[in-house]
């Protein structure tokens, strides 16, 4: 006869025990890791009591890490020829040429001034009454069929209802300021793509200010500046990121309750 093995079979229920003790382990690694980053900060900051901030020191910026060149979109290169006794020069930004943009890469500055009020107040009042009868006083002689009932009011029907609504709207938006854009396509009817966008970063909040459009090269004046009302198809978004905007939004499971619940 063939010896039989003996088989072992896996236990279940160390395997759950040691499920939640690794995770235990884990958490309180990464806790560990979280205070000792912690620690190291306030150590600095304890350090540096009644010092003034260190200034950071100049470096290279294409040497940090993270650094990527800059590309954007860029005029077609044209060749430049001297003349012999002569003051003029090809491709000459100097002089008396318009110094206004009109081509890609040029940079025009936009003069945001956005100042929207509106006030709407609207009232709504709807109200309807019916009322219907219907008597029979012979049918084909199915009336005889009907016990205590009057065939004069074989049916009748009252209905009424009543609906209000009121609604009203105030807004008063200002926003104020400049920023520098740039060319970054030429229409085939001359009319100029303009795109600028500008980051401002104070302390753990960066504001952030987007503006594009299309502009005509008539609307840009003599400073190579252009008001925003004047920009067709204007695109203009002003807000930020950071800890304030994150504690002024809901979270995320709030955001998608509100998603979903029906009521």
């Amino acid at each position: 006869m063939t010896p039989r093995t003996a088989r072992t079979e896996p236990n279940v229920e160390s395997h759950a025990m040691t499920r939640p003790i690794a995770a235990g382990l884990r958490l309180a690694v990464l806790a560990a890791a979280a205070l000792g980053l912690a620690g190291c900060g306030a150590a600095d900051r304890l350090a540096n009591i009644g010092a003034t901030p260190a200034l950071s020191a100049i470096k290279d910026p294409t040497a940090q890490p993270g650094y990527k060149p800059v590309r954007m979109p860029m005029p077609t290169p044209q060749p430049t020829s001297y003349a012999a006794n002569s003051l003029w020069r090809t491709g000459s930004r100097g002089f008396f040429k318009d110094q206004r943009a009109h081509q890609v890469g040029d940079l025009v500055t936009v003069r945001v001034k956005v100042t929207d009020k509106a006030d709407f107040d609207n009232q709504t009042r709807r109200a309807r009454a019916n009322d219907e009868s219907f008597s029979a006083k012979s049918f084909f002689g199915g009336e005889r069929r009907l016990k205590n009932a009057n065939p004069d009011s074989l049916v009748d029907a009252d209905s009424n209802s009543s609906s209000a609504g009121t609604g009203s709207i105030r807004r008063k938006e200002e926003l104020v300021t400049n920023v520098a854009g740039v060319v970054t396509q030429v229409l085939p009817n001359g009319n100029l793509v303009v795109e600028g966008k500008q980051e401002i970063r104070v302390n753990f909040e960066v504001r952030e200010l987007i503006v594009a459009g299309i502009v005509r090269p008539e609307d840009i004046e003599a400073d190579n500046t252009i008001e925003s009302t004047k920009i067709a198809e204007a695109r203009i978004a002003y807000g930020g990121r950071g800890q304030i905007t994150d504690v002024q939004q809901p979270r995320y499971g709030q955001q998608v309750m509100d998603i979903l619940l029906p009521f």
